[in-house]
């Protein structure tokens, strides 16, 4: 097969879909890569590095799109990106649809079989291809709600971990799988004041095991959010609902029981966001106020730290890709774990959330691949 690797153009994405390790692996299974010129050179992995792992070299991204059999991204694909794509072509990538209706309906009229990182599960129900990025994510989440809490961006003037004699900031983590789960360990490790709101109690029964008495845990109504909205330094929002939409936790009124300067940084904001008052930022232009509450709410987060996160991202995606490279969409039929992650299909929607969220006509994954 022949796999083609553009590079990203969403703003401030440096992140690549292969790394030149697994561009090896892949030549070495006997499957071309075509690599967009200066893929990588941004996070240390410059054209040379892919040559010598075999790839051959494309000019431009149309280059590499009109070749390639499949096409092999880390984002969403951008409006002109979706117009490169054809009939039949497989696209593996985060696609995060239910929050936009307008790519899903554009992928859906170029009859590409678009596949989802993002939906894709295995034998436990986990998804494997978002974790690690859910892992990045809500790491990432504290780093930059501890910076956006400085007095000159905006913040409280808080020390997330406080000094001996002042009292830590106060960490609301909203949901706690693997994303809040990540940002509770991180929270924790500096020294903040830890609340985590679950709605599931195995999962607090964890946490109370893990960390004892150094994290609150509450079960996850608006009645015990309001209650904590007051004392909060920090909010993350770290609740998924595969495929779906977030839910609004934090309604655009409840941002005046919050401190002046108080920081939510929203993970969900790729599924749309999980404050009312959330919109997609970007790295360069990260932050905006409402009601005196600074927002954070970067649709590419893991995307800072672009480096770690390819490979961390190729960890996980290569087993996948090379399944598709040597058999196709059969590597879907086979596998109906993999075959979740199908949310386009020549014109059809493959994933039934997504049709749902979006009002749109869904299609059974396996009658839209025959």
């Amino acid at each position: 097969m022949i796999i083609g690797i553009p590079k990203e153009i969403k703003t401030d994405e440096f992140r690549v879909g292969l790394t030149p390790a697994s561009t090896r692996e892949l030549v070495l299974r006997g499957h071309q890569v075509l690599v967009e010129d200066g893929l990588g050179s941004g996070i240390g992995f410059g054209s040379d590095a892919y040559i010598q792992a075999g790839a051959i070299i494309e000019k431009t991204a149309a280059d590499v799109f009109a070749k390639a059999d499949m096409i092999v991204k880390v984002k969403e694909p951008q409006q002109n990106e979706i117009k490169m794509l054809r009939r039949d072509q497989i696209l593996f990538t985060y696609l995060h649809l239910a929050a936009d209706k307008a790519q899903a309906e554009a992928l859906m009229a170029c009859g590409v079989h678009a596949i989802a990182y993002e939906t894709v599960t295995d034998s436990n129900g986990q998804l494997p291809l978002l974790l690690p990025m859910s892992e990045v994510a809500g790491r990432l989440s504290i780093q930059v709600g501890a910076t956006c809490l400085e007095r000159f961006r905006g913040g409280r003037g808080v020390l997330l971990g406080g000094v001996p004699g002042v009292n830590p900031a106060t960490v609301l983590i909203l949901g706690c799988g693997v994303s809040g789960s990540h940002a509770l360990k991180m929270a924790v490790g500096m020294g903040a004041e830890c609340v985590v709101f679950e709605r599931s109690l195995k999962r607090l029964r964890e946490i109370e095991a893990e960390y004892g008495g150094r994290v609150i845990t509450q079960y996850s109504t608006q009645n015990n959010i309001e209650e904590w909205l007051p004392r909060a330094d920090l909010v993350i929002g770290a609740v998924l609902v595969p495929g779906r939409a977030a839910p609004k936790l934090v309604k655009r009124d409840q941002l005046a029981l919050m401190k002046k300067g108080a920081v939510v940084v929203d993970v969900a904001i790729d599924q749309g966001g999980c404050f009312e008052t959330s919109r997609p930022t970007t790295h360069s232009n990260s932050t905006y106020e409402v009601d005196g509450i600074i927002h954070y709410c970067v649709a590419n987060m893991p995307g800072a730290v672009a480096r770690t996160s390819s490979l961390a991202l190729n960890n996980a995606t290569l087993p996948y890709i090379m399944r598709l490279a040597d058999q196709g969409l059969n590597a879907l039929r086979q596998d109906s774990h993999f075959m979740a992650g199908l949310n386009i299909s020549q014109g059809h929607v493959t994933y039934k959330p997504v049709a749902d969220d979006l009002g749109l006509k869904y299609t059974e994954a396996e009658e839209a691949v025959l």
